[in-house]
């Protein structure tokens, strides 16, 4: 099981991310496959989209994997029922993530768990944390424990003024 930091804290990460393809093929029952019915669940937004009241009726947490560009409201009515939103950054330097964790938690109300994954380095965490995420899967996840220095480290670089403001 992968570490995640979550709430500034490194923990294990009990989210299985599922893949959309296997989960929406006809088997050789000539049906589709059920899903695990207890377990933390993270899916893409394709599968929620296809098998939603699939989804719903099982018994464990359900979490949904977004991209930067998803438009928030093609799974906004979703929201109450998630306990996990993972947001892909695919390079350190898209900030599509930032805006839509700002969307999602100031225009949308979304209160559960708000995870950046993908491109994620030490350097981004205070940042994104301030955007409303409150966990982070790194792209290195073997510098976790160095990375949470990185909270209080940027925090206080960013309240020393820079040289142009103590001149004046």
């Amino acid at each position: 099981m992968a570490s995640v930091i979550r709430h500034r804290t490194i923990v294990e990460d009990s989210w299985q991310p599922l893949e959309a393809d296997p989960w929406l093929r006809v088997g050789e029952s000539g049906l589709v496959p059920d899903f695990p019915v207890a377990g933390d669940l993270l899916v893409p937004l394709r599968l929620w989209q296809l098998r939603r009241d699939d989804l719903i009726a099982r018994d464990g947490r359900l979490g949904l994997l977004i991209e930067g560009w998803d438009e928030p409201e093609n799974f906004a009515d979703a929201l109450p029922r998630l306990q996990l939103v993972a947001i892909h950054v695919p390079q350190f330097a898209d900030g599509r993530a930032y805006s839509l964790a700002r969307i999602l938690r100031q225009r949308h109300g979304y209160a559960g768990e708000l995870r950046a994954f993908g491109d994620v380095l030490r350097d981004q965490l205070l940042y994104l944390s301030r955007c409303g995420f409150d966990s982070f899967a790194l792209r290195d996840p073997g510098r976790a424990e160095e990375s949470l220095a990185a909270f209080r480290e940027l925090a206080a670089a960013l309240r020393r003024p820079y040289a142009w403001q103590r001149a004046a």
